[in-house]
């Protein structure tokens, strides 16, 4: 068995598991991975936020692109508090895009409007998912044929495997139909406007319970995500890594393994 293959076998399996968990632990504290939580944070959070922007504005609303938001700056995105949570829950929040539906010009309805508007920040996060995974197996397919050093390996694995999983995640976790989730806004665009808009007046408190569960029972609520997210990681890491294994048989090269989750 090849030497480079021996090396990346042994980086993914000590590693690149722990590091997929995007949470940071005091006492499990470690400088680089807080420098990769700090990058995918700010990166997903912003292409997030950049989709709502970006989608609001194709459809003709401008009062994000007119506030500063269509943009993929973070300054303009990440809320303190939402970012705290971020690192040391997993998922967190940024600053709200600004929508106006009655500007959705180009959209059939303002439900319609708001649908695309709402959902497009978690496709964005399955989108960015979906690229990071692929850059994974390429990195994978590289330390197969290559030399390169384990040390950089290691840290490319772990920036791509924490990527997919943190999008992967928020994508999830920003589905739940529950105020103030993007998925809340999904479920005004199926339910009757009547039994929504009584449903949306308590929101506020609806938000503020919801926020005592992630911070009370993240560990439960953690168990429902990635029960949700299995049949989204087989949907994309099946595809992608039976491709590249594909790839890898005809270069000569063991097949990496079929990982998933």
């Amino acid at each position: 068995m090849p030497l480079a293959f021996l090396k990346i076998v042994n980086l993914f399996r000590l590693e690149t598991v722990i590091a997929a968990l995007p949470v940071i632990g005091i006492g499990q504290f470690d400088f680089v991975d807080l420098l990769i939580m700090l990058f995918v944070m700010t990166l997903s959070l912003s292409f997030h936020e950049f989709a709502h922007a970006w989608t609001a504005y194709r459809l003709g609303d401008d009062t994000a692109a007119l506030a500063g938001r269509m943009t993929l700056n973070p300054l303009r995105h990440l809320d303190p508090i939402g970012s705290l949570v971020f690192l040391f829950v997993g998922v967190g929040w940024a600053k709200p895009v600004p929508v106006n539906p009655s500007r959705f010009t180009k959209a059939k309805s303002i439900k319609q409007g708001m649908l695309l508007t709402s959902i497009a920040g978690p496709i964005a996060n399955i989108l960015l998912g979906t690229i990071s995974w692929i850059l994974f197996c390429v990195i994978y397919t590289i330390m197969l044929a290559t030399s390169i050093g384990p040390n950089v390996a290691l840290m490319l694995i772990r920036l791509f495997v924490t990527l997919y999983s943190v999008n992967m995640l928020l994508a999830v976790f920003n589905l739940l139909p529950i105020p103030p989730l993007d998925g809340s806004r999904v479920l005004g665009a199926v339910l009757p406007d009547q039994l929504y808009f009584k449903i949306m007046q308590y929101e506020r408190y609806i938000g503020i319970i919801f926020l005592m569960v992630v911070f009370l029972a993240g560990g439960a609520l953690s168990r429902l995500l990635g029960f949700i997210l299995t049949p989204f990681n087989y949907a994309i890491q099946y595809p992608i890594t039976w491709v590249f294994q594909q790839l890898q048989a005809a270069l000569g090269l063991p097949p990496m393994p079929m990982i998933i989750g």
